[in-house]
């Protein structure tokens, strides 16, 4: 793709002929691509200097691409927005060379910046986001979809803070002009439908990709129609290496990486960089989403996620908070981290005060992460880890607290019983013996023997049978995402049969393996472990590796040929090559070059096609 435009100064790439344009004066070559040199130019009519963007002559020479290379542009052209660069005019169809000539901007791209300064501050790099996502949002309103979202494309303007001039006696001083805190910052997003201006005949030639591989949507690879949430998911992945550091979907080479980002998977970018946060990492995974109804529906929708979350973090002007960092880095980040504890620890207790203890988890754990230290927040965490435990146990014993319970009184009731019958006895005895008479003679009366009642033994309670303790059971409830039909799953081995989303398989509390295969070998077998305990239920997500095809093409040695559908795979004649597929029975296009011969072919996953050119192909 294009080059991103350079500061004036750069030294030029290469030595050569510059291009003659009959309205520009070309200075020095300051960038080049693989589809187009951009030049530093002069315009003597408006006394400006501009950047000139000259398509290669591979290029330029189709018909039908300079054609729609002109459509487009005027397209282009019509956006008119702070964050995009402005196209300021195109050569005429019978100019020699075609250009473009765009606003130049004297900055730097975010891939420069972030290869001098690393991965930026969660909150910086959300600030940078809302930026890029007012420029998509006016862009798509008017009709156009960038393709090509990556820090190349993307450039950064920071201009320093003016010093005043010092008074000279007697000259009296212009009032200082007024900056507003951002003003001296600008980001603005190139290359605007350069994808779909150069997506011709002829262009795919020299094999490059229209958009580049990492950050291309999987409807974009798939050769799908390709709307507003294919830029909001290249944005996702500029945002996700912006703030981990790495892109999320790699690979070594070209194909890998297509078929890593068909599949989907990736590492959460708070298991990467827990400074990101569970609240910024559900963001990125929204945009990232593999099916386009799951992302946000809009440049503004996801725009609006991002500046709530800023906002919540105390950012309410994005600009200025990425001029404030722009400025000292290392200085933004030591005062920044410390306001970012105060504010996380603000809202973990805010949230565990309303009773949402995973959320309050979420602000306490990422604070955690800049202090891993502060003994104060590791006493939070530890006591919120704790409280949750407890929960589940108090959970757990409140059937035997009930029965024990149940027990006790029937033991206590039934002893007092019992000690009532032993005091009244007694009584009774004695009331039966007769008062001696008044009138009768003295009788010497001995003391009689002492009465032995028999005390009564206490009844024994009745044993109370404890109720069996119920086996566990858990609930493995399946969520197919890769494929979604045609998967096998067997529990310890043991075949189950076809799996299916929503699909709930009953376990006990051991430790169980599940294993998933495709019906007809197209996948890779996954194993998913589900360890010992008692979990009421249990999700697991199942996204199987479609086995790639292999496609051989057999034509002449002497020619070109290329996929219409993956243009970064390279073809030889006679030799197979390895192609990414979603499913059986894949179509796909071989293209002879020059002559623009096309061979239709059939790939299966984990099996050889052979397309075959002869002097018969059509």
């Amino acid at each position: 793709m294009l080059v991103a435009m350079a500061a004036t100064g750069v030294a030029s790439i290469g030595a050569g002929r510059f291009p003659v344009l009959a309205k520009y004066e070309v200075k020095e070559e300051i960038g080049h691509g693989g589809m187009a040199t951009v030049y530093r130019a002069h315009d003597p009519r408006l006394s400006r200097d501009v950047a000139v963007k000259v398509i290669h002559p591979h290029l330029r020479d189709s018909h039908e691409a300079k054609a729609r290379f002109h459509a487009e542009a005027k397209a282009v052209a019509m956006l008119r927005h702070p964050n995009i660069v402005e196209v300021y005019d195109v050569s005429s169809e019978g100019e020699l060379d075609q250009y473009l000539v765009v606003e130049l901007v004297r900055g730097v791209t975010l891939r420069k910046l972030l290869q001098d300064c690393g991965p930026l501050p969660p909150e910086i790099a959300a600030s940078l986001g809302v930026e890029m996502l007012a420029a998509l949002a006016h862009a798509h309103a008017m009709g156009v979809v960038h393709r090509d979202i990556k820090p190349e494309n993307v450039m950064l303007e920071h201009r320093a803070v003016q010093v005043q001039p010092e008074a000279i006696e007697g000259v009296t001083p212009r009032p200082p002009h007024v900056i507003a805190p951002g003003d001296r910052v600008s980001v603005k997003l190139m290359d605007f439908g350069i994808a779909k201006l150069l997506d011709a005949q002829g262009v795919t030639s020299t094999g490059q990709v229209l958009g580049s591989p990492a950050h291309m949507a999987p409807e974009q690879i798939e050769g799908g129609d390709v709307d507003a949430r294919a830029d909001v998911f290249g944005l996702g992945v500029l945002l996700y290496e912006t703030m981990v550091g790495h892109l999320p979907f790699e690979g070594k080479n070209p194909a890998q990486v297509l078929r890593r980002v068909l599949e989907g998977i990736y590492p959460s970018a708070e298991r990467e960089c827990p400074k990101i946060g569970k609240r910024w990492s559900a963001v990125l995974d929204r945009a990232l989403a593999r099916a386009p109804s799951d992302r946000f529906a809009s440049a503004t929708a996801m725009r609006d996620a991002i500046m709530l979350e800023l906002t919540a973090m105390g950012v309410t002007s994005p600009r200025a908070e990425l001029e404030a960092w722009l400025d000292d880095p290392a200085g933004y980040a030591a005062a920044r981290d410390a306001g970012t504890i105060i504010r996380l620890c603000e809202r973990g207790r805010d949230s565990r005060a309303k009773g949402n203890v995973l959320d309050a988890a979420a602000h306490f754990n990422r604070a955690l992460a800049y202090a891993p230290h502060d003994p104060a927040l590791l006493k939070i965490v530890s006591s919120m880890h704790r409280s949750r435990a407890l929960q589940e146990l108090a959970a757990r014993a409140v059937p035997v607290v009930l029965v024990s319970a149940a027990l006790f009184a029937a033991a206590f009731f039934g002893t007092r019983a019992i000690r009532h019958r032993l005091v009244a006895a007694p009584a009774l005895t004695a009331s039966a013996t007769p008062a001696p008479s008044a009138s009768s003679a003295p009788v010497e009366v001995k003391a009689p023997a002492p009465i032995r009642t028999p005390i009564p033994l206490p009844t024994p309670m009745p044993r109370v049978a404890l109720p069996a303790p119920k086996p566990i059971e858990r609930n493995v409830i399946l969520e197919l995402q890769r494929p979604l039909f045609g998967v096998l799953v067997a529990v310890d081995g043991a075949p189950i049969g076809e799996a299916h989303t929503g699909q709930t398989l009953v376990l006990d509390g051991k430790p169980h393996d599940l294993t998933f295969t495709c019906m007809k070998d197209e996948c890779e077998p996954v194993t998913k472990s589900i360890a010992a305990g008692d979990d009421a239920q249990i999700p697991v997500a199942v996204s199987l590796a479609i086995k790639p095809a292999a496609v051989v093409v057999e034509g002449d040695p002497a020619q070109s040929y290329g996929l219409e559908e993956f243009p970064a795979i390279p073809i030889r004649v006679g030799f197979p090559a390895s192609v990414p597929v979603s499913h059986g029975n894949y179509v796909v296009h071989v293209v002879e070059r020059p002559s623009g011969r096309r061979v239709t072919g059939r790939l299966n996953p984990g099996k050889e096609s052979r397309v075959t050119f002869s002097s018969a192909s059509p």
